[in-house]
């Protein structure tokens, strides 16, 4: 019996420093004005969690339900361990890979197989056990270390936009809660006028009979009780339909009285914004790390591609005592090593290794023009959002006057009629304007929410530096 042990010898290339292919990252010059057109209030809603910012009872326990059962962030924080996972395959490649192995090996050889005098049949019985590093490549050229910093940047990338699609999940669950709340008032505000309108028309009906009211009142009585009716139905159908989605994004179950608290006649206390922002602000939203990290792998791939135009050498090494009996394993004359080293220099391959580093090239400059885009997306989005802080507060308190005006209208239309000044239009006219006014008030006012919303995610949200 043979047993055969080897274990690694340290090879001396541990020692070796290897160089670096890789170009040096310098950021890009921001392609968006130094500061946004708008002037904003004192505040920083960039260092605010996102607790702070929305404080209504009911969005805040939607954000809660959402961020922990969202489907949408459960697979982007998924894609994050796989991302570090890819990190640590690529690492382990600078490294050399020790591996044990056992094995057995039976043979038996009949006698005179080789025709020569033996003393009959042989059975032979080896056993193996050993400790060896294969094909380790030596990163002379800094191809795997450039591999590796490429893969983690591809990780932080993946990390950034983990919390870019948290803000823009918190910013869509509140977004979906208003809508919710300013359908809801709408219906409510169709279910008054329909009960209101089917008043009128009973009392249109009774005045008819008396012979007061003309076949033209009646239908133009009845009119407006079929069109509030047909709006009851349609908001009814968009508060089911909000609800659903609220439930999608939450993913889980709604709280049962979600909708006794749904409503926008409520105080809303968002914070305010900063004042005097400079647009380097930007360089601290999760999407634009993120772009930027994929813009620095891109850049890291340059030097892999440069490394792969120069050789490259593997080393398998192995060391141990072979013996025919564990008893004299240790005894001299028992010591056997191995040491295969090996060199792969390209010379000819049509062409490959320019074109992939021409590919690299041209990657990074892709990834350039896509971190631009993104900051002057960001830039615009911030621009838009800070141009509506007054403007919707100013029409809000014109639509407010416009509503007080028009219900005053309808007052004096509806006593005119019952005094039998006026004819019954007029007071279909004065509803209608009244009902229009009042839905109008509801949708700005959505509006001027939403607006801190979406300032909320462009300014990089809840999240923090």
């Amino acid at each position: 019996m043979i047993v055969n042990i080897r274990w690694t010898l340290p090879p001396l290339a541990l020692l070796l420093t290897a160089c670096s292919l890789q170009p040096e990252y310098h950021r890009p010059a921001m392609p968006v004005e130094t500061s946004y057109d708008q002037p904003t209030p004192v505040g920083n809603v960039a260092d605010l969690p996102w607790q702070s910012f929305f404080t209504d009872a009911g969005m805040r326990q939607l954000i809660a339900l959402s961020l922990q059962n969202n489907r949408d962030l459960r697979v982007a924080a998924l894609n994050v361990e796989q991302a570090r996972a890819t990190v640590q395959v690529n690492r382990a490649a600078l490294l050399p890979s020790i591996s044990a192995t056992a094995s057995q090996t039976s043979a038996h050889e009949p006698a005179n197989l080789y025709n020569t005098k033996t003393t009959g049949a042989v059975t032979y019985h080896e056993l193996n056990a050993g400790l060896g590093v294969t094909s380790w490549e030596l990163d002379f050229f800094g191809r795997l270390r450039s591999l590796s910093n490429e893969a983690q940047e591809q990780y932080l990338s993946t990390e950034a936009t983990e919390r870019a699609t948290r803000i823009s999940l918190i910013a869509q669950v509140a977004s979906a809660w208003l809508t919710l709340c300013s359908d809801n008032d709408l219906l409510h505000l169709a279910q008054q006028t329909a009960q209101s309108q089917q008043k009128s028309y009973q009392l249109t009906q009774l005045s008819y009979r008396g012979g007061v009211s003309s076949d033209l009142d009646v239908a133009q009585a009845e009119s407006t009780v079929r069109s509030a009716e047909a709006d009851v139905a349609s908001y009814t159908r968009q508060v089911r339909q909000d609800v659903d989605a609220l439930r999608l994004l939450a993913g889980a179950d709604l709280p049962v009285d979600l909708l006794k608290n749904a409503t926008l006649n409520s105080r809303w206390d968002f914070p305010a914004t900063p004042a005097g922002l400079p647009s380097d602000l930007l360089t601290r939203r999760p999407d634009i790390i993120a772009a930027e990290h994929t813009l620095k792998a891109a850049n890291a791939n340059i030097g892999a591609a440069r490394a792969a135009f120069f050789p490259s050498i593997s080393l398998t090494t192995s060391g141990g005592s072979t013996s025919s009996s564990l008893g004299h394993l240790l005894e001299g004359g028992t010591a056997s090593w191995s040491f295969v080293p090996s060199i792969n220099l390209p010379i000819f391959d049509g062409g490959v290794n320019q074109a992939n580093l021409d590919i690299a090239h041209i990657e990074k400059r892709i990834e350039v023009a896509n971190y631009e885009k993104a900051i002057q997306t960001a830039f615009k989005e911030v621009n838009d959002a800070l141009a509506g802080q007054d403007t919707w507060q100013d029409q809000l308190a014109a639509l407010e006057k416009e509503v007080a005006a028009n219900q005053r209208d309808y007052d004096y239309s509806e006593l005119r009629y019952k005094q039998g000044v006026d004819n019954y239009l007029n007071v279909l006219v004065a509803q209608r304007s009244l009902y229009s006014a009042r839905q109008a008030w509801i949708a700005a006012r959505l509006g001027q929410l939403n607006q801190k919303i979406t300032l909320y995610e462009a300014l990089g949200g809840g999240w923090k530096a």
